[in-house]
Order: structure tokens, then C-alpha cells, then sequence
């Protein structure tokens, strides 16, 4: 559904994946493991996730809305670290080895029980934010001046690579919106205003879609507020409906486009919460009720938190409860992090439950979402690759 204060900013872009003049990559038609998986309705899919998690404990419950990540490359070590239960883990640089081989085995080992495949999330933006060897496509520092054809190939080549390595989510899709050279976002930034944002992000969305889950970054949208949220708590006194005309368009367009996460910026918009969105329930009411999202809500790094050194973040457990309680379905931890992070984070997301401090049916709810995802994406696995007479362009 289309809110009526963005008509018009998104071009509606139905283009091919065949490479061609100005495009970057080609790719195969997808080979489902199971036909019958694949063609699974949605609602038999969020039916299946509502009884498994009906059939969790608090607990169990809890670990599977972490996302975690610990520092390596050897493949029983991170198998190991992903029997606790949690799930998903996101590959940073010290989890990327040589070969794309290497790191399939890699991933494949992040698996452990083959019906339920946690998420295996990447950033993988190309050019300034790369995680991924081989991904020469173009990226947002010269997309945002070539034609919107070229972020649909580009990023059609992008979630090929992506889904090869037996990666499912990709943290890739920038939807923040600046015309400020000095901004840190304004390289990473598909478009230098709202509508040319939108036209891109919308067709990265919809070119990503067929290969990982998609997501959407940094909501509300970094560009308005000054600073960078790796180091600080930047913020706006942007008002709400000067916002709806502006850094809410890209993201409109991508929700429309079907992304399947929307990730939480650490920004805080002062005139709608003085809280960061991360951890503001208005927030996340505006995604839902305004913008129509319906899949998870993914926190940035909450790690990012501690980095801002405001006494008021200085517990990430804490910091990972709040979260929850302001609507996310998954949390996400790494800077500051270590291999008892994410179990004590679930630890105390179930305890805070048990205690009363955190609704049971906030927990059911991001349970629900979060493994109707992983169901979808493991009915849908599917072997890719960029075609081999095309090459990327720069």
C-alpha cells in the first residue's frame, strides 16, 4: 500500500536481469532444492512459523531473535558457537576467508539443524561497505548518476554473489538521502534527493528480492541527522511531516518494493522521540502503521551504543531488552562483542520476559516473524550465479 504523501515519488521499474547497454550482469534462472517448498503459500509459512514457536520455551524463544557474531574463519568453531540456538550470525571481515569454496563451507557450517537454517547476514553494499571479494559491480558512489537500469543489474549481480555463498540476508541496501558531501552517509547513499534515492533503492530492493532478503538502512533515515552513529548518537529536530516529504520517501519506496528487513538507525529525531529510533516504539509504529512494513525489524549494531559513550546505553543487555520492548524482531550485536554476547543477550531478553518487565507476546510476536523468515528463505534456496559472458562495468 502506497501512503498517499508518497504518490509520485517512486517510478514503478520492471527491468530484465540480462545484461545489455548500461547494464552490469546477467543472471541464471533459480533451481529450487524443492518445488514443493518453493511454491509454499505465505500463510502456510507464517502458520508453521506461529506452531514452532508456540512449541519454544521463553528461552529458546529469546535465542532466536539474536543475531551474533564472533571473529573467525574456522568452520567448527563458528558450528559450535551457533549450537547455543540463536538465530543468526552476521560475517564480518575476520570471517571472510580466500575462496568463495572456503566460505561456503563456511556458512554451511553456521547450520545446524537443516529444517530451521538461521539467517546469514552480510553488509554488502558494494564499494565503500564490501565484505565480499568479486563484487566489482557498480556501487552508490557512481549509481546515483547513472540511470536507475544500472542499480537494477548491479544489484541483481550483488545478490547472486550473495546467495552463492550461502548467505541469505544482505544488510545492503542504503536508503538514507543526502545532497551533503561532507554527510558520512553521502557516499554509501543511492541518490542525493528523495525521489532519485527512491527510483534506486526500490530497484536494488526488487533486483536483491529473488536472490537474499533485502533490508532496508538506516530508518528514519541518516541524512537528516548530522554525525556519525559509529561514534555517536546523532540527531535532528527534523519535524515529522517534514520528514514524511523527504528522508521517509526512499524508504516508502523500498517497503513498497518488498523489502524483507528494515534496520534501525541509532539517530535520534528529536520532534517525534528524543530516544534513538533503535529503541523508540513510536518509531516503530510509524514503519508499521504508516509505511505498511510487514517483515522484521532489525536493529543497527547495538554495540554501535556502547561506541557512543552516553552512560545511558552502557549496558548492552539492557540496551538489547529495550529494543525488543520498542518493537524490533532482532537484535543484532558485534562491536563489543564476544563469544558470550549473544547467549547473555537472549539470557536476558528471557528473563526480563519471566520477570514481567518484557511483554511474553512482544517476544511471541518477533519469534513469529523472525522464524517465518528463516522458513521462507530456506523454502526458497536456490543455486546462483552472475552469467559467465558477462562482465562488470565500472
Amino acid at each position: 500500500m502506497r501512503r498517499p504523501w508518497a504518490a509520485g515519488a517512486l517510478v514503478a521499474l520492471l527491468c530484465g536481469l540480462c545484461a545489455g547497454p548500461g547494464a552490469t550482469a546477467a543472471v541464471r534462472e533459480p533451481v529450487p532444492t524443492s518445488a514443493a517448498a518453493a511454491s509454499a503459500p505465505p500463510h502456510a509459512l507464517a502458520d508453521r512459523a506461529a506452531s514452532l514457536v508456540g512449541e519454544m520455551s521463553v528461552a529458546e524463544r529469546a535465542s532466536t531473535i539474536v543475531m551474533g557474531h564472533v571473529a573467525s574463519t574456522d568452520p567448527a568453531v563458528l558450528r559450535s558457537y551457533m549450537q547455543s540456538g540463536i538465530g543468526g550470525f552476521i560475517l564480518m571481515g575476520p570471517n571472510i576467508p580466500a575462496t568463495e569454496p572456503e566460505l561456503q563451507a563456511l556458512t554451511a557450517a553456521l547450520t545446524v539443524d537443516p529444517a530451521l537454517p538461521p539467517l546469514i547476514a552480510v553488509d554488502q553494499e558494494g564499494g565503500i561497505v564490501s565484505r565480499l571479494a568479486g563484487d566489482d559491480y557498480p556501487a552508490s558512489t557512481s549509481l546515483k548518476e547513472r540511470p536507475v537500469a544500472d542499480t537494477s543489474a548491479a544489484f541483481a549481480a550483488r545478490g547472486s554473489l550473495v546467495a552463492r555463498a550461502g548467505i541469505t540476508v544482505n544488510f545492503g541496501t542504503v536508503a538514507d538521502v543526502t545532497d551533503d558531501p561532507s554527510s558520512f552517509i553521502h557516499g554509501r547513499a543511492l541518490g542525493t534527493d528523495p525521489a532519485a534515492a527512491a527510483e534506486r533503492v526500490a530497484a536494488a530492493t526488487e533486483a536483491q528480492e529473488p536472490f537474499a532478503a533485502s533490508t532496508l538502512k538506516h530508518f528514519p533515515g541518516h541524512g537528516a541527522a548530522a554525525g556519525d552513529s559509529h561514534h555517536a548518537i546523532p540527531s535532528t529536530p527534523l519535524a515529522l511531516d517534514d520528514w514524511r516529504r523527504s528522508d521517509a520517501v526512499p524508504f516508502a519506496a523500498g517497503i513498497d518494493a518488498g523489502a524483507s528487513l528494515l534496520m534501525y538507525g541509532h539517530l535520534a529525531y528529536t520532534a517525534v522521540d528524543p530516544l534513538p529510533a533503535s529503541l523508540s516504539p513510536e518509531w516503530h509504529r510509524i514503519a508499521r502503521e504508516e509505511l505498511g512494513f510487514e517483515g522484521v525489524a532489525v536493529t543497527d549494531d547495538l554495540g554501535m551504543l556502547l561506541s557512543s559513550g552516553d552512560p545511558a546505553y552502557a549496558d548492552p543487555v539492557a540496551n538489547g531488552i529495550a529494543a525488543v520492548a520498542a518493537g524490533n524482531d532482532l537484535v543484532l550485536m558485534v562491536a563489543g562483542s564476544d563469544a558470550g554476547t549473544a547467549s547473555r543477550m537472549a539470557a536476558g531478553i528471557a528473563a526480563a520476559v519471566e520477570a514481567g518487565t518484557l511483554p511474553a507476546d512482544r517476544l511471541e510476536e518477533a519469534a513469529v516473524r523472525v522464524v517465518t523468515l528463516r522458513l521462507q528463505l530456506s523454502a526458497a534456496t536456490a543455486r546462483w550465479s552472475v552469467c559467465a559472458d558477462c562482465d562488470p562495468a565500472h
